[in-house]
């Protein structure tokens, strides 16, 4: 008898982790879905745009210096493969909990932690031009790429 209590609450609870598993599965599949998630595992600056608040971003790319050298990911991204596809991730986590849940700045600001994976790509693309600028020891401060060359990237946009 009381064996058979047991065995009923665990398949009661098997069944309820089970329902909601597959309601978040659902929700999973039908958010990658509604909000074209596989786009944003391309280089394609278009996928950056998918997002309305992302839209003055892109068209100012467009017009940028950057534009026929560097897309979205070169200059937002790691350029080593784990650093590269754990930010994407991360920011595409926090972007799409920030859409939906409509808690987001507008215009959306580059995050402290996205500055500096900007700023080293700049360093990355660059280091032959700046290197002298570079502080002495690894960590030293130095002046952001983007606090004199605002424009580089996004046109325009201040």
């Amino acid at each position: 008898m009381r064996s058979s209590t047991a065995m009923r609450g665990r398949n009661l609870f098997a069944m309820a982790v089970a329902i909601a598993l597959g309601v978040l599965g659902g929700l999973g599949v039908f958010t990658l879905g509604y909000g074209d998630g596989l786009a944003y595992l391309t280089e394609d600056p278009t996928a950056c745009a998918n997002c309305h608040i992302m839209q003055d971003h892109f068209d100012s790319w467009v017009k940028s210096s950057h534009r026929d050298v560097a897309g979205c990911n070169d200059c937002h991204l790691p350029h080593d493969f784990v650093g590269k596809w754990f930010t994407k991730a991360d920011n595409g986590f926090f972007h799409a909990l920030a859409f939906t849940t409509g808690n987001f700045h507008e215009p959306i600001q580059i995050k402290a932690r996205n500055r500096r994976v900007t700023q080293r790509a700049c360093l990355h693309c660059h280091s032959d031009l700046v290197h002298w600028m570079l502080p002495a020891q690894r960590g030293g401060e130095m002046q952001w790429c983007v606090h004199c060359h605002t424009d580089v990237g996004h046109q325009g946009r201040r």
